[in-house]
């Protein structure tokens, strides 16, 4: 595609997206070998505005050499890719040292936002405070919009009583809390989120998330998501992109993945009292009995109801309830396979 407008069209587009390292390793005194590593192998993906998309895989898959190619740290290999109608790639901002490229880049920078979950954008000695006026200065952001969005974020992710406190006193959740707002005052249309809830507790955890869903929900903030904690998927994603290895192994709904990674649903069956295991359900397969309570394993893509109608009608039962499979369990599937 061309330009994406700020339409309905594709936001985010990345066409056979490589980025290739040379590693060099020493093979003897004097000698070293060259090898070349493939971190994204050719992948394609595109996202509409407004969609918040989770994008994951196991350590080493990909995962931020992408997203630091989509925010122009980092030159791709080969392939394509436009954020918002602009090339992000820093080889453009050299083509040419006036107008052009390099105002593109610019506009670039003052519709994305990035958070980093290892790295702070913060002031270490600086007071919260005093690092988001410094921000507010380099994109120069109005006085008005400003105090607006600091507004919005100090109370959706409770930083009132933070700050004035320099950011080195400041625990991991509040930091966190304090780079996504630094992230967001100059209203971007991107955001994008490199394990923004590594390390956090429950409390901070839940905290950050109520505030991306009403942020994408209240704005439209297009967000794509990296994560190895898949309860924040299953929280704010509809959508999942799969890479391993830096290859594409699935883009679809997260309802679908549970098909494509062989997942399996189960039945708790108690029954009034104990029985041998239950093998006569067409479909399902017993994976465990403890008494009068039997687990029954059937795939995921399948509706529970048929087995829910036979076990009632062929068993004395008391109660039953349905499990949905662990989306680690879906995913270990996929990388195995």
């Amino acid at each position: 595609m061309g330009a994406v407008s700020d339409g309905d069209g594709e936001f985010i587009d990345v066409r056979e997206l490589t980025k290739t390292f040379t590693v060099r390793r020493r093979t003897g005194l004097l000698r070293r070998t060259a090898t070349q590593v493939h971190a994204v192998d050719g992948i394609s993906f595109a996202l509409r505005r407004g969609e918040m998309v989770g994008f994951i895989g196991p350590n080493g898959a990909g995962k931020s050499t992408t997203i630091k190619m989509l925010t122009g740290i980092l030159t791709p290999t080969d392939g394509s890719l436009r954020v918002a109608g602009v090339d992000p790639s820093p080889s453009s901002r050299l083509r040419s040292s006036r107008g052009g490229p390099y105002q593109e880049r610019t506009r670039l920078v003052r519709r994305i936002g990035v958070v980093f979950g290892q790295r702070t954008t913060l002031w270490w000695d600086l007071p919260l405070r005093d690092s988001y006026g410094l921000v507010r200065r380099m994109y120069r952001i109005p006085r008005a919009r400003y105090e607006e969005n600091l507004a919005r974020c100090v109370e959706l992710l409770e930083l009132g009583d933070l700050l004035d406190v320099p950011v080195r006193q400041l625990s991991l959740g509040q930091r966190m809390r304090g780079d996504i707002t630094a992230a967001l005052l100059h209203d971007p249309d991107v955001l994008y989120l490199d394990e923004p809830t590594i390390g956090l507790d429950v409390v901070s955890k839940a905290r950050v998330r109520r505030f991306l869903v009403a942020l994408n929900a209240e704005l439209g903030t297009t967000v794509l998501l990296t994560t190895h904690d898949l309860s924040d998927i299953e929280h704010l994603c509809k959508r999942v992109v799969v890479i391993d290895h830096g290859r594409l192994m699935y883009d679809g709904l997260l309802s679908g993945l549970h098909e494509v990674g062989r997942g399996e649903r189960t039945l708790v069956v108690d029954l009034e009292r104990e029985l041998p295991p239950i093998e006569d359900i067409p479909g399902a397969r017993t994976v465990r009995t403890e008494g009068p309570r039997q687990w029954l394993a059937f795939p995921a893509s399948a509706s529970a109801a048929p087995l829910v109608s036979q076990l009632a009608a062929d068993y004395p039962l008391v109660d039953l309830s349905l499990r949905e499979p662990a989306i680690e369990d879906v995913i270990a599937r996929m990388y195995a396979g």
